[in-house]
């Protein structure tokens, strides 16, 4: 199909027959006014949307009960909390796109550095992975929860899906709503889980040591209800497990961590 040129009768400027030398100077000057116009108000939306994405972020900071100080980012507002607990190989400004999306579909969520990662300190960040990570996890549930959410879920990718597990067996009753692992489980005993959990786990996805999945499977079938395992095709592990699906940054978004 060809397409027929466009005459530009609708903007101002167009004059039709003749043009004087005035005509073309007043067309002129139209047109100058009105693409400066044009700029502006794209100046001031692109303001608008930067300082809207700036003010989204919120930087604090918080004690853990063993002497700790931990260093969190907080997106979004609202009474359902949300605690990002990354992996080994992340921090905290790893989860900021998924932060987010879970922060414009009504969660506040708070992504936060373990001690040894960032400005995160306490006892044993020279040595994370023995260190005592759940202490984290449930200073940034409490954190949430004193400042006004009235649910809280933790999502933890390896090393802070196993911090997760073990936050969930070490809190009161109620402290943590749900918790999903990301080809994680809990480090201590599986059967002491006290909230609902989603584990994900890619078929794939292995270490030095072998196959997670397995492992992961002998580790759910000891979790007390409600629970819930997805097995996805692929071998990403951890956070890159949201970040390569769409179950976290697209369709899910809207129904998640609610609808388990």
């Amino acid at each position: 199909m060809t397409r027929k040129p466009y005459k530009l009768n609708c903007w101002p400027w167009h004059i039709s027959g003749k043009a004087t030398t005035q005509e073309l100077a007043k067309k002129s000057a139209l047109r100058w006014l009105y693409n400066f116009q044009m700029f502006v108000l794209r100046a001031l939306l692109a303001t608008l949307l930067l300082a809207q994405f700036v003010a989204a972020q919120e930087h604090v900071s918080f004690p853990t009960e063993d002497g700790g100080v931990v260093y969190a980012d907080i997106y979004g507002k609202g009474e359902r909390g949300l605690v990002l607990a990354h992996g080994g190989r992340f921090n905290k400004e790893s989860w900021e796109k998924q932060a987010r999306t879970l922060a414009s579909a009504g969660f506040r969520v708070l992504a936060f550095d373990f001690r040894g990662y960032g400005k995160s300190r306490g006892p044993g960040d020279s040595a994370p992975m023995s260190a005592p990570l759940h202490l984290d996890v449930l200073a940034a549930v409490r954190y949430l929860r004193k400042t006004g959410a009235k649910t809280v879920s933790v999502v933890g990718g390896s090393m802070g899906g196993g911090a997760a597990g073990d936050a969930s067996i070490a809190s009161q009753p109620g402290e943590i709503d749900r918790v999903v692992f990301l080809g994680a489980y809990p480090n201590g005993p599986a059967e002491k889980l006290k909230c609902p959990s989603l584990f994900i786990v890619a078929r794939d996805d292995a270490s030095e040591d072998g196959p997670r999945l397995p492992r992961i499977q002998e580790q759910y079938q000891k979790v007390p209800e409600p629970k819930t395992l997805i097995i996805l095709d692929g071998s990403a592990h951890a956070q890159f497990l949201v970040k390569h699906s769409a179950w976290m940054n697209e369709g899910y978004v809207g129904d998640w961590p609610e609808s388990w």
